[in-house]
């Protein structure tokens, strides 16, 4: 894949710089102003592979051509079989370019398990950078239309929408209705809340360029690499470490993101909320990911039945969900285990509350910590099938943690100190940092001109030389 633009690169200060001018002088203009942005989107997506622009723009138009004839339809058969065809559509393509070589590799292996040679062999596709995103949000539109909750944007609009850069290649997940109003109303620069923008970008920055970098290099990349020469305590930390890396770098890419769209007068929602003080699987994915989990609240767990049904159906529901969470990230049973881990958490999580509550039982005053802790460990052991490359990977390591004994010598204080504090910050009220952010915003251009300036250079004296690609660019 292709590493395209990244947000952590001069080339892309520079690409945003023109961009961020050229906005603001063309907003005036809405013709002119969204042509702008739909180039400078397909521009930002070409330098990944430019043939991929022939894939956004197909899903573009098929996607506005079905959302109109399902509005134009008031036939309920035949819009039910609009809709049908739409999520085929873009299913077929997601599922074309996403896991085919995954199903021609496990069927192709289970049947030479018992005898049968097919002969098949991967076709070796390329996975098209973003693909999964646009699909959700493709979705989304054509599903709000269906169900009465949005109308059909112009073209124009839905091709701004469905291909905005900041957006475009790991989220947020932002659906139709929350960004297509926003294309017609009267933006005025002075109006955007720079601070907030800023703040959101350095920490970005800062997430993504030292902290995860600093832990993919330091522990993370090497245990996972060859955890067979690596001691328990040693693996621990390393996936401790790896829950700190993935949510710095996936967090600090949607605070980029966000910022950006907001420097451009565009509001994305918010995607995370301190997931690791969360004290139980439910609140967890109320903070992680949270334009994901919203939406497959939204379009796939209520329409399997939600909570509408029994108990045991809704337990099955909420695990069914959960899996194909984890399989839209990647075509891997690592992914689908992770998926599992995640649902069959939540499934017994609501079922054991439910019989406290159902008993009246009162939660004691260590309640929290301990839920905490068995929290914040679920979700570890999950990512270790998120992180390793294999079953056989993952296998070693959770064999380890137990068989090998001993420190190792990756686990060093700063590596320590890094998750420590890591951890930490989560808990810090958000009042605080509104305030620091308050007193930024009311201190002199040129005071913040230097705060700036100062936070870029920290940053760049703390990280590593070159910046990898973002973990989510890969789903």
């Amino acid at each position: 894949m292709e590493h395209g633009v990244l947000f952590p690169t001069f080339e892309f200060a520079v690409f945003f710089s023109v961009v961020f001018v050229l906005n603001w002088l063309l907003r005036p203009h809405p013709l002119a102003w969204r042509l702008f942005l739909l180039g400078a989107s397909f521009v930002f997506y070409a330098a990944f592979e430019p043939v991929y622009c022939l894939l956004l723009a197909a899903s573009i138009l098929v996607n506005q051509a079905f959302g109109v004839a399902i509005a134009r339809q008031a036939h309920p058969g035949r819009r039910r079989a609009l809709l049908a065809g739409a999520v085929v559509a873009n299913l077929a393509a997601l599922g074309y370019y996403k896991y085919t070589d995954f199903f021609v590799e496990s069927v192709g292996g289970a049947l030479e398990l018992v005898g049968i040679d097919t002969g098949w062999v991967p076709l070796g596709i390329v996975l098209p950078v973003a693909i999964s995103f646009f699909t959700f949000q493709a979705l989304s539109y054509v599903i709000d239309i269906y169900r009465g909750h949005a109308e059909p944007s112009p073209l124009l609009d839905f091709a701004v929408y469905l291909s905005f850069f900041p957006h475009l290649v790991a989220g947020p997940i932002v659906r139709a209705r929350e960004l297509l109003p926003q294309l017609t109303e009267h933006a005025d620069p002075r109006r955007v809340n720079a601070a907030l923008a800023f703040r959101l970008i350095m920490a970005g920055l800062f997430k993504k360029v030292v902290i995860s970098s600093f832990l993919s290099a330091a522990i993370v990349d090497d245990v996972f690499a060859v955890p067979e020469a690596h001691r328990s305590l040693e693996i621990l930390v390393a996936v401790y470490a790896y829950a700190i890396q993935i949510y710095a770098d996936f967090s600090g890419y949607t605070d980029i993101a966000i910022g950006c769209a907001l420097l451009l007068g565009l509001r994305f929602p918010q995607n995370f909320d301190a997931p690791y003080t969360a004290t139980s699987m439910q609140s967890f994915w109320r903070r992680w990911h949270m334009t994901l989990s919203f939406w497959l609240r939204d379009y796939l767990y209520i329409p399997l039945g939600g909570n509408q049904g029994s108990r045991q159906w809704a337990f099955a529901t909420l695990f069914l969900t959960m899996l194909i969470g984890g399989f839209w990230h990647g075509a891997a049973w690592t992914f689908l285990i992770w998926g599992a881990i995640h649902g069959l958490a939540l499934a017994v999580e609501r079922r054991v509350l439910d019989g406290w509550a159902a008993a009246g039982k009162v939660p004691g005053p260590w309640s929290p910590v301990l839920r905490w802790l068995a929290t914040f460990h679920v979700v570890c052991l999950a990512w270790i099938f998120f992180r390793a490359e294999s079953l056989g990977v993952a296998g070693t390591i959770l064999w380890r943690l137990v068989a090998a004994p001993g420190l190792g010598e990756a686990v060093t204080p700063m590596v320590l100190l890094v998750i420590a504090v890591s951890i930490g910050s989560q808990f810090v009220p958000t009042g605080w940092v509104d305030r620091a952010q308050a007193v930024f915003s009311r201190s002199a251009p040129a005071v913040q001109a230097v705060a700036l300036a100062v936070g870029l250079l920290f940053v760049d004296a703390l990280g590593p030389e070159g910046v990898p690609p973002f973990i989510y660019f890969q789903f």
